[in-house]
């Protein structure tokens, strides 16, 4: 390398730049989605065979609409925003 490469490299480096405005996280929520979505599924599997084969249907029944709102709450894209901010706008708060 020669001295004026080397120099340009040393100025271009001392450049300040703009921060960052915050950590990318476009794809973290599917990624979550795509992690936990299968692991959800084999867990209320499981458990409602449990309900099912000791013959306690209510039990199954409240297990299973329990299951369905959980499953509507994180995996309706933007449910929760949507929530919050009726609940917010319920209560006055902007």
């Amino acid at each position: 390398m020669t001295l004026t490469t080397m120099v340009l490299s040393a100025l271009e480096l001392a450049t300040p730049s703009a921060p960052p405005e915050g950590p990318d996280t476009a794809g973290l929520a599917e990624a979550l989605r795509g992690f936990f979505a299968p692991l959800f599924l084999v867990i209320v599997s499981v458990v409602a065979l449990f309900f099912l084969f000791t013959r306690e249907i209510t039990r199954f029944v409240q297990f299973i609409v329990l299951a369905i709102a959980i499953g509507v709450i994180f995996y309706v894209p933007n449910i929760i925003e949507v929530t919050a901010k009726a609940i917010a706008g319920a209560l006055g708060i902007q």
